[in-house]
């Protein structure tokens, strides 16, 4: 099976953003297919080619998998309207390399929603099979989030929406709430799968050189928030958390904000101006040396803005490597996460808007690291039961296998 797979945010280990789709390629090699990977220049990714551009692409081979690379670079910082421009074009291009390519099959995953449009083509054009997979609901998200009112906009995407879901002969989506806002959509239950992000047990939880960014001492409580810092993050709740426990004088607690994003400036700004300094601002850094910070970690932090959509409707990649390194989470939203958490007892699961919660959870954490201890037993032996990527990746292959076999 020749599979052509887009994902215009592709990236390997050597990212530092999230390797779902490096991980399921790399395991449909294994399994004797071929992987074509379609993607764009992503601030933060890396998609393993160092080559020049040629007429706006380039093109290699990386742990197997055939990339080709368009040079469209993309950071959330990036204005709405360069952002939209940016997934317009690669949807362009996309379009143009699925009518021209040999494949079996097409998959594309979100985001952007426009992802859909080349497994469309494909479908409509060539009659091939298309496997559309689904990370966020599309246009709720956005909407939910005030980030996009325009209703011509909202409108369009909602007709884009609906035509992926309905031209793809299977979907997969990474929560239950995701799987339920596809079949909202009138998708037959059949042709979906839940299929979350998962964990990589041979990066995390195994034999990492720990560390600890500059300002957090060896004795502290260090809790960790890896991950982009932008509007859906909702990082001012840390900062109302940190300010919290400066009032009770907690300075054996460090809250560090690995990543990038459109507003980290502003949040060191605020921490600046309320001499916040238990919060510790650090760069993206890789899987590997992510790995090391998470072995030195007492606490991962998963932290979303108060929107009702994001409580069943996302997949945080950070969830999951958390648990695959033994870490208990500190969760502040409600949703499918918060109860995991306090399903396995692996962490803790705090309201919304609520930094006397928050900070009472993380002094908890320091004053009981014996029973921290033991909720990042309970949270690695989920990772390794429940979520390990294997087991997950062994059901993605046999899923898209199916749809070549069926063509539903």
């Amino acid at each position: 099976m020749n599979v052509l797979y887009y994902h215009q945010h592709f990236s390997t280990p050597q990212g530092s953003t999230g390797t779902r789709s490096y991980e399921m390629a790399r395991r449909l090699l294994a399994q004797g297919h071929s992987v074509t990977m379609v993607c764009g220049s992503y601030g933060g990714g890396n998609t393993g080619l160092a080559g020049a551009y040629q007429n706006g692409k380039r093109e290699g081979r990386v742990a197997g998998i055939q990339v080709v690379e368009f040079e469209l670079p993309y950071s959330n910082r990036d204005s709405f309207l360069r952002r939209t421009l940016t997934f317009l074009k690669f949807a362009w291009r996309s379009a143009w390399l699925v009518l021209r390519r040999d494949y079996d099959l097409v998959f594309a995953t979100t985001t952007p929603l426009t992802a859909g449009i080349p497994g469309i083509l494909a479908r409509w054009l060539r009659g091939k099979p298309f496997v559309f997979e689904v990370r966020d609901l599309w246009p709720e998200l956005p909407k939910a989030m005030g980030v996009i009112r325009n209703p011509l906009v909202l409108g369009a995407m909602s007709v884009l929406e609906w035509l992926s879901y309905r031209s793809a002969h299977r979907l997969i989506g990474l929560s239950p709430g995701i799987v339920d806002g596809i079949a909202r959509r009138g998708v037959p239950r059949e042709r979906i799968a839940l299929i979350p992000n998962g964990c990589d047990l041979d990066i995390f939880g195994v034999s990492a050189e720990p560390w600890r960014p500059e300002g957090v001492g060896v004795n502290d409580l260090m809790a960790v928030f890896t991950g982009t810092h932008g509007i859906a993050n909702g990082l001012d709740a840390v900062l109302d958390a940190a300010a919290e426990l400066k009032r009770r004088g907690r300075n054996d607690i460090k809250l560090v904000l690995i990543g990038q994003g459109k507003l980290k400036a502003e949040l060191q700004q605020r921490a600046h101006a309320e001499q916040l300094d238990n919060v510790i601002f650090h760069d993206p850094v890789n899987k590997a040396k992510l790995a090391g910070l998470m072995a030195a970690t007492d606490v991962g932090m998963q932290i979303l803005a108060n929107v009702p959509a994001f409580y069943y409707g996302t997949s945080p990649n950070k969830f999951f490597d958390y648990i695959a390194a033994g870490l208990p989470v500190l969760n502040n939203y409600p949703g499918w996460l918060a109860g995991i958490i306090t399903e396995h007892e692996c962490g803790y699961a705090a309201p919304p808007d609520d930094p006397v919660a928050f900070a009472n959870a993380l002094i908890h954490a320091a004053d009981h690291r014996d029973e921290l201890r033991r909720m990042g037993q309970r949270a690695r032996a989920l990772a390794q039961s429940e979520y390990n990527r294997d087991l997950l990746a062994a059901r993605f292959v046999t899923w898209l296998e199916k749809a070549v076999e069926r063509k539903g």
